[in-house]
């Protein structure tokens, strides 16, 4: 099912704009740009795992699933070669299909400016518009900033019974 999302500039606390849109298959190039611009402890952060290259295959799955097993979004600003890709959110939805699964993903340098609560909080909103019920996420424990986002947008947030090292955040929807 297919969800309309307008695009939309959206200015952060520092004064920086971005530009946010849905995500397409044509953006796995600037994906994995921006992917290489991450940290080790970003990607981890991330990943739960050390990552350091992506998985082009998984990525072109991914993408290619959408809209029918989930949605994605980007923030873009302007660059020499057209645009960079400075954060992107994605939902992936559950084999129960009224439930999904979020990612969030942020450059470093945006950090902090409010991006990371613009893009979940547009994708919240998509999940709702598309009827699902509920989205979680899987964040690791040590990812404060993180965590304090899901928790203000209203996310429970509880520690994983099997892995002390994972909270489980959680969103009902309806």
């Amino acid at each position: 099912m297919e969800v309309a999302f307008t695009d939309f500039d959206a200015t952060l606390r520092d004064g920086r704009s971005v530009c946010v849109r849905a995500m397409r298959g044509a953006d796995d190039a600037e994906i994995l740009q921006a992917f290489g611009h991450l940290s080790a402890d970003a990607r981890y952060m991330r990943f739960m795992r050390v990552v350091r290259e992506v998985d082009q295959d998984r990525l072109r799955k991914t993408l290619a699933s959408f809209p029918e097993r989930g949605f994605g979004i980007v923030a873009t600003v302007p660059a020499a070669d057209g645009f960079d890709i400075v954060g992107s959110a994605m939902l992936v939805i559950d084999k129960n299909p009224s439930s999904c699964e979020f990612a969030i993903t942020i450059l470093p340098e945006y950090g902090g400016a409010g991006l990371g609560r613009t893009l979940l909080s547009a994708l919240i909103a998509t999940a709702k518009r598309r009827g699902l019920k509920e989205m979680e996420g899987f964040v690791l424990s040590v990812n404060r900033p993180m965590l304090k986002l899901a928790a203000s947008l209203g996310f429970s947030i509880a520690r994983d019974p099997d892995d002390g090292s994972v909270c489980n955040c959680r969103l009902s929807l309806e």
